[in-house]
């Protein structure tokens, strides 16, 4: 028996179609039954490849005990979170209101007939333990109180909404210049810190932090005030943020692509999920990293094998890229439960087997591998240093490859996913298992993926890494414009979900990026930013408040606040890339309006940056952009010659008249400095205009 969920195209919602609790999709029938019924909502927001709710949904949502109580005192609605980001924005904010801290899965009870939350908490296990009540004991307790505490329960709703509408609206500033550059250079300082190694907790990726922190170092120049005033050197630390991501063991070395984050301080044991997200972001990382001439071996390496991953295991027949990978997977099809990580870990005794005695020893050597190993007995291959490997080890780690696919790496152009449980479970794969691929298509995610491959071609001319870009890029165009609006998802060739804004923002930078990186069609790229731009400020820019509302005008009827998102969390701030995007097309178009946009935006978002920045790296990559913006006029052979460089506060214009004897022309805002006429001369007047402040 399933419930209404068996029909969602989202793998996540489907993942509890079979549950007894009778879910609903989040829809007007499901809150119009709600206050009808005058039942409290349960919602609760996760996504399909989160460890912790699959556990919940194992546990708790499958209990018919649970499911009982449920059903008859509340109304169940499941949310994909990467379906609705606006939703879980809204929520997440409040559990972290109420408790001080977030995560996934997120379980909010709402009141029926204003969706103001009352309570919020993360996983609930069955029975109290991990210091948490058991579930059925919460939804009668709070049954009790949503019947018997109405005055306590006004109060209660009464504050957070408050609080919510407060940081919805935020407090207006503006500044000077000289400011300006005083909080860039502060805001800098605070990332820096942020990714500066640690000796506790998980290790994320922090890409816009570091980001963020290797553009600035180029203001740190001898006898600067930067460099008098700063405790980090800029490019030591993005150095090592690149070098604990392409050596650690978050980086897959046999397979290729980057798991979610690790479980240590010593970048060793992933939580194992791949999230295309994730990858597009480091791939552009790393990318800037070899451009700013930090060249190590393993950056190209990590780069060139997460593109093989990409184009193996989560490029689609059409084009565009699949959203993520499990943590999880099952060693034999009998299995009832898979476990984490058990695509990627390997025994010393599989090991062994599988080298000769002198790879393994090499092995040992270069990678973290013990006969205990460092994961629940298994190895998890941490890389020691970061030159090229040996031939002996590329053999070594092809001859793992086989062992995991079935097949070598140059048989194995594609693999193809597994959709669900049942079909990891049944197919005949000739090597292990793999975990279960959620094959939507989100927007957002494969834009900062295209934006990645974008660089990533330009830096280590690559003409592959362009053609899967390019390939991603014009399935959106072609695909998710429907009925003149854009739109966030695409399940199996159906667009769906009208996009919100960071995919207007991400798929903008992405086609800007496309523009910088391949002037062959560089006006057809331009062209569709400019498309995209208009509709984005049309439908979702704040005429009374700056910056732009993460859902459109038209699609925010069931939120009960309309935010602007401005934090980094695992992927960038859509504001902060969104203003960036906006210099970028002043820049390109001559149009000053975009300009104007840019400088309302970043007054909007003053308070803060100027207040919380460690919560917003994006948006001062934004006002670096602003305050050292650079226009590069010359020649499309020229260009080619600059795009492997790393320069990131300029864009390239091709322009056949330029003055004689000149090689190009460097132009800040609305002036030109004196034509350059050789290419050290040019470079020295663009270094000059990215630091001007």
């Amino acid at each position: 028996m399933t419930n209404r969920l068996a029909e969602a195209k989202s793998l996540y919602l489907r993942k509890h179609a079979e549950n007894p609790i009778d879910w609903w999709p989040w829809c007007d029938e499901a809150l119009t039954t709600a206050r009808a019924q005058n039942k409290p909502i349960f919602l609760s927001i996760g996504y399909s490849s989160c460890h912790w709710c699959t556990v919940m949904e194992g546990e708790a949502f499958s209990d018919p005990a649970i499911a009982e109580y449920m059903n008859a005192n509340f109304l169940p609605i499941k949310v994909d979170r990467e379906e609705r980001p606006d939703l879980d924005s809204i929520y997440m904010q409040a559990l972290q209101m109420m408790s001080g801290q977030g995560g996934w899965p997120l379980n909010v009870f709402l009141s029926p007939e204003d969706l103001v939350p009352f309570y919020a908490g993360t996983y609930f296990p069955m029975e109290p333990r991990y210091g948490r009540p058991g579930f059925l004991q919460v939804l009668e307790a709070l049954r009790r109180y949503y019947d018997t505490e109405k005055e306590d329960l006004r109060q209660r709703k009464a504050l957070i909404i408050e609080s919510l509408l407060t940081s919805a609206v935020l407090q207006d500033g503006a500044t000077q210049a000289d400011q300006d550059n005083e909080l860039l250079r502060k805001g800098w300082e605070t990332s820096a810190g942020i990714i500066t190694p640690n000796q506790y907790g998980n290790s994320f990726p922090m890409i816009p932090y570091a980001e963020f922190a290797l553009r600035g170092s180029r203001f740190l120049s001898p006898g600067s005030d930067w460099e008098r005033e700063s405790r980090y050197d800029g490019k030591q630390i993005s150095t090592q943020r690149g070098l604990d991501l392409a050596l650690g063991g978050i980086y897959d070395h046999v397979g290729g692509g980057f798991h979610r984050y690790t479980v240590d301080p010593t970048w060793t044991v992933p939580h194992f999920e791949k999230m295309l997200y994730d990858n597009g972001q480091i791939v552009e990382y790393l990318a800037n990293l070899w451009s700013a001439g930090i060249q190590e071996p393993a950056f190209a390496r990590a780069v060139a094998g997460t593109v093989q991953w990409l184009e193996r295991e989560m490029t689609a027949p059409e084009g565009y890229f699949y959203a993520a990978q499990d943590a999880d997977s099952f060693t034999s099809p009998h299995e009832a439960e898979p476990e984490e990580g058990a695509f990627y870990v390997w025994s010393y005794s599989e090991l062994a087997q599988l080298l000769t005695l002198e790879e393994l020893t090499e092995l040992q050597h270069e990678f973290t591998v013990t006969a205990n190993g460092n994961f629940e007995d298994k190895n998890v291959l941490q890389r020691r240093n970061a030159g090229q490997l040996s031939t002996n080890l590329e053999t070594a780690l092809i001859k793992l490859f086989t062992a995991r696919y079935g097949n070598t790496p140059e048989s194995l152009a594609i693999f193809p996913p597994a959709r669900n449980n049942q079909e990891a479970k049944t197919h005949n794969w000739p090597g292990r298992i793999p975990s279960v691929t959620d094959t939507k298509m989100i927007v957002a995610w494969n834009s900062l993926m295209i934006s990645g491959l974008a660089r990533a071609a330009g830096v280590f001319e690559e003409p592959l890494y362009l053609e899967l870009a390019t390939h991603a890029a014009n399935f959106i165009l072609e695909n998710q414009l429907e009925n003149g609006r854009f739109h966030r998802l695409n399940y199996q060739g159906q667009a769906t979900v009208l996009a919100q804004s960071e995919d207007y923002a991400f798929f903008i930078k992405a086609l800007l990026d496309l523009h910088q990186a391949a002037f062959s069609q560089k006006s057809f790229w331009l062209e569709k930013a400019i498309a995209i731009q208009d509709e984005f400020n049309e439908f979702l820019w704040s005429v009374e408040l700056g910056g732009y509302y993460n859902t459109s005008s038209d699609a925010s009827q069931d939120l009960i606040v309309r935010e602007r998102s401005y934090a980094d969390n695992a992927t960038p701030s859509a504001n902060g890339i969104a203003i960036a995007n906006l210099v970028r097309l002043a820049l390109l178009t001559d149009n000053l309006h975009y300009l104007d946009l840019a400088e309302q935006g970043l007054k909007a978002f003053n308070s803060v940056m100027r207040t919380a920045a460690q919560a917003c790296p994006s948006l001062f990559v934004a006002l670096d952009w602003y305050r050292n913006s650079t226009l590069i006029r010359s020649t499309t052979g020229q260009i080619n010659t600059l795009i492997p460089k790393y320069l990131p506060a300029a864009v390239f214009a091709v322009v056949a008249d330029l003055p004689e004897n000149s090689v190009g022309l460097v132009c800040q805002g609305l002036k030109c400095l004196a034509p350059a006429e050789s290419l050290e001369q040019l470079l020295q007047q663009v270094q000059q205009s990215q630091t001007r402040g």
